[in-house]
């Protein structure tokens, strides 16, 4: 099947760009290959260490050089409803090596932190650097070196995209990674908007708020909106890193073990004993890569991936860039409505059809490389599946003809847009992304003055006193990675709707974040050079005017440009933001992360 020239086009570039640094990483993970990743290479010594806590059984095998092992590498805690699920897994996990003659141990854990509680808190300015913190900890699981194949256990926010660093930095290593599935459907996500923004209002109270949003997120498994942890599953099906159907099952099924067990041997059955040898390294390609990002254009997923898959494809020497995210958006068509792009959540698109569906249809569109490797060792065709049990067995089947709802989820021939949710801005004031996918079309194009704020809770007070009456642009710098680690500023949504919702044109410009979670306000987020660099959105003053034009992708100063730039940046003092919650231990961080635009990353390019 052959892709469109325009994705093609993509791809050639991102091939080129990364000629060297690409066959750099591959010539590593082949060495590595070489080396061993066999029990055979550590001294006795290292191995009595390495299986001292296991069963008899599991350590005669151990003790040999041909019997398999698998780690497990888990980001387990119970305070994430959605890695709660993950608490049993390891020992369904090692039950299903055992049925095959393998063993499998708990490499390592990995710290899991939910932005859906650090949000307007301190802790949140932790959140983008424990994608990093993650990566690391999952090179300290492997590093014992004594698994053949890993499967990782992962959902949220930072935590997938860390643990896919981590594993391509071990490359030659098979890699399976292992989702547990959202909760069941609550509170209409919609309806939890509502109450929050009749609470901004003063309308209903904290005792309401608090009971609409445990309504919403009830139990274990992931948040049902299309947020960030949403936008990781569906990525890791679509570049062939999940078993096919997967993603979206929901937690304590009897498929999602299935699915479970099943994976744990899929794993097993890809190293480089066998005859099928698959390491993440040579899965993880310049077409996986932008299948990824078809993928995020053709569901209006997270606007953190634009950060997230350059650092990914960084640690596979693969160069990407927003250019590259901006021109594939161009090119392929919106075919999901998902909170907060619409009103459905993950679980009613996936019984509308789900990934089978929108993986054939952007297969049989030409948007997506089909000739690549994965997990299921297939190419991407074999994704066009629906799991299920038969007669209790694992089976997939042919994802359904036609769309179960096509106001969830559309056939290419019906797309909702004929390009995808996200959009690059370039101007004077430097470079951002924006998530338009929920911005209704009348709501793209703001021009008004700017209020500059150094804060949410700035804005937050201008509001309460009354202040915000006219159109306006509300600019909210220092929240780079660099200034204080580029939190979500969530806490603006609500206010911001409620502004937009009374007849105001409003908009906001930051170097912060806003996630897969950005709603209908339109929202200019990454801004790069940020502002603790002197970036231009550092010399915007109260007043100025500013036309921001998603459909156009333009963000400019409308002012004399010269005199802009000859302003002295604005300063602040950060010293507060960068104590209390741990926030103090990741100086260091903030001294050596890059800029948005190159993956918000604190690791060497490779």
């Amino acid at each position: 099947m052959a892709v469109i020239k325009a994705i093609q086009d993509v791809t050639d570039r991102i091939a080129a760009r990364s000629a060297t640094s690409r066959k750099d990483y591959l010539d590593r993970i082949e060495k590595a290959r070489g080396a061993g990743v066999h029990r055979s290479v550590l001294s006795c010594g290292n191995l009595a260490h390495g299986f001292a806590a296991c069963a008899p059984s599991d350590k005669a095998k151990l003790a040999g050089d041909t019997a398999l092992n698998l780690g497990i590498v888990t980001s387990y805690n119970d305070m994430l409803s959605a890695h709660q699920p993950y608490e049993t897994y390891p020992q369904v996990l090692k039950e299903a090596a055992r049925e095959i003659g393998a063993t499998a141990q708990v490499a390592g854990g990995v710290p899991a932190m939910c932005d859906g509680v650090t949000q307007g808190q301190p802790g949140m300015d932790l959140s983008l650097f424990s994608r990093d913190v993650i990566a690391m900890a999952t090179a300290v699981s492997l590093s014992h070196n004594m698994f053949d194949a890993a499967v990782f256990l992962g959902i949220c926010d930072k935590i997938v995209p860390g643990l896919m660093i981590g594993a391509l930095t071990f490359g030659h290593l098979p890699a399976v990674f292992v989702p547990a599935g959202p909760m069941t459907s609550g509170l209409p996500n919609d309806e939890k908007s509502r109450v929050r923004q009749l609470y901004m209002e003063g309308k209903v109270g904290r005792a309401e708020l608090l009971e609409a949003e445990a309504k919403s997120y009830h139990g274990p498994g992931t948040c049902t909106f299309y947020g960030t942890a949403n936008s990781n599953q569906m990525l890791m099906e679509i570049m062939g890193l999940h078993l096919p159907g997967s993603s979206f099952v929901n937690p304590g099924t009897p498929l999602r073990e299935a699915l479970t067990r099943e994976a744990a041997k899929r794993a097993l059955s890809l190293t480089a004993q066998g005859n099928d040898y698959t390491p993440i390294g040579h899965i993880i390609n310049e077409k996986a890569i932008v299948n990824g990002m078809v993928g995020l254009h053709a569901t209006g997923g997270s606007t953190n991936h634009t950060m997230h898959l350059i650092a990914i494809a960084n640690a596979a020497g693969l160069k990407v860039t927003w250019d590259d995210m901006s021109d594939l958006s161009d090119a392929v068509p919106l075919l999901a409505r998902v909170y907060p792009n619409g009103l459905a959540d993950v679980n009613h698109f996936h019984a509308a059809g789900g990934m089978g569906f929108l993986i054939r249809e952007l297969l049989d569109g030409g948007f997506l490389h089909e000739d690549v490797k994965t997990v299921w060792g297939t190419g991407l065709s074999g994704y066009s599946v629906e799991a299920k049990l038969v007669d209790d067995k694992l089976s997939f089947e042919p994802a359904p003809a036609k769309s179960g709802n096509e106001k969830i989820l559309a056939p290419a021939s019906a797309a909702f847009s004929r390009t995808g949710g996200l959009k690059l801005l370039k101007g004077n004031l430097g470079r951002s992304v924006i998530k338009i996918s929920a911005v209704k079309p009348e709501h793209r194009f703001v021009e008004a003055p700017v209020r500059v704020f150094h804060s949410q809770q700035g804005l937050q007070d201008a509001f309460k006193a009354g202040e915000l009456t006219s159109d306006f642009i509300a600019v909210i710098r220092f929240s780079g990675p660099k200034a204080i680690g580029m939190p979500e500023l969530h806490k603006l949504t609500p206010t911001l709707g409620i502004l937009q919702d009374r007849g105001l044109k409003v908009a906001l410009v930051t170097d912060g974040r806003m996630s897969g979670a950005s709603g209908k306000v339109p929202a200019a987020i990454h801004m790069t050079p940020e502002a603790v660099d002197g970036g231009p959105i550092s010399k915007l003053r109260d007043g100025d005017l500013v036309r921001l034009d998603a459909e156009a992708g333009t963000l400019q100063f409308l002012g004399d440009e010269a005199e802009l730039l000859s302003r002295t940046p604005a300063t602040e003092d950060l010293r507060p933001e960068h104590f209390g919650m741990g926030r103090e231990l990741f100086a260091g961080f903030r001294h050596l992360v890059g800029a948005a635009d190159r993956g918000a990353s604190v690791f060497e390019d490779a």
